[in-house]
């Protein structure tokens, strides 16, 4: 991904510029762990860095490295698919650093890790959930930033997928004619995620059910709702012939 490898890219210019003599045996020591993590990454040996960052954490965790290792950890975490490790290598970093200038990526990261873990929609959507809930702190906490309007993007597809589990729901109670469970999860669907592409199926849904259950005002008033909004939708169609039908 441009951003991580631009963020990597960073730190390798931190790490060079970083490796001149110091006075002290001990920085000498810290750098020489941390830039050996930093090569290991460079050559995607992803559990060997993290274990020189964590290192560095470890041995050394009043250095100026210890900071960065948090981090650069943290990345090669994600970079392993280790993303329980990744999120709590970015919780300490954003507990004892939130003033750090790279707390925004940080942020960012943490969402990654959840997103990159978002399964099909017809299976549990906890990391759909927690994605966004990290994404949503990226745009409230640093809106200038091109985190947050990748953040905002990513945001959209999340809702697009939350949105099409509660349809899968809905319409795996419909054929089991639970006529209100599935009422309630498209309800969620029309109420929650309007800015998805199952809103107009949703909202047909409803029309349906609305038709079984003999609410016919109700059905109406939501064959209305869809026609306003989606005049040329073929749910729209198919509503407006449910409706003529009653009449």
């Amino acid at each position: 991904m441009k951003k991580l490898a631009l963020f990597l890219g960073l730190f390798c210019f931190v790490a060079a510029c970083s490796s001149t003599p110091e006075s002290s045996e001990e920085h000498l020591s810290v750098e020489r762990l941390y830039n050996r993590g930093y090569k290991s990454l460079n050559k995607t040996q992803y559990a060997k860095a993290a274990e020189s960052f964590e290192k560095v954490e470890l041995e050394h965790p009043y250095s100026k490295w210890a900071t960065k290792a948090k981090l650069m950890g943290a990345y090669a975490y994600y970079k392993d698919q280790k993303y329980d490790d990744a999120i709590m290598a970015l919780d300490r970093f954003i507990k004892y650093h939130p003033g750090n200038k790279d707390i925004a990526y940080a942020y960012y990261m943490k969402g990654l890790c959840y997103y990159e873990q978002i399964v099909g929609i017809e299976r549990d959507q906890q990391n759909s959930a927690s994605a966004m809930e990290a994404f949503r702190q990226v745009i409230v906490r640093f809106p200038d930033t091109d985190y947050a309007a990748d953040a905002k993007k990513k945001l959209n597809l999340i809702n697009d997928r939350l949105a099409g589990h509660e349809m899968e729901i809905g319409r795996f109670y419909l054929g089991q004619q639970n006529y209100l469970s599935a009422l309630n999860r498209f309800s969620v669907v029309v109420n929650q995620y309007q800015t998805t592409g199952h809103i107009e199926e949703a909202l047909y849904r409803q029309v349906e059910i609305y038709r079984i259950l003999g609410l016919d005002k109700e059905a109406g008033d939501a064959a209305k709702v869809l026609g306003h909004n989606y005049p040329q939708s073929k749910w729209t169609r198919r509503a407006q012939k449910l409706v003529k039908t009653d009449n």
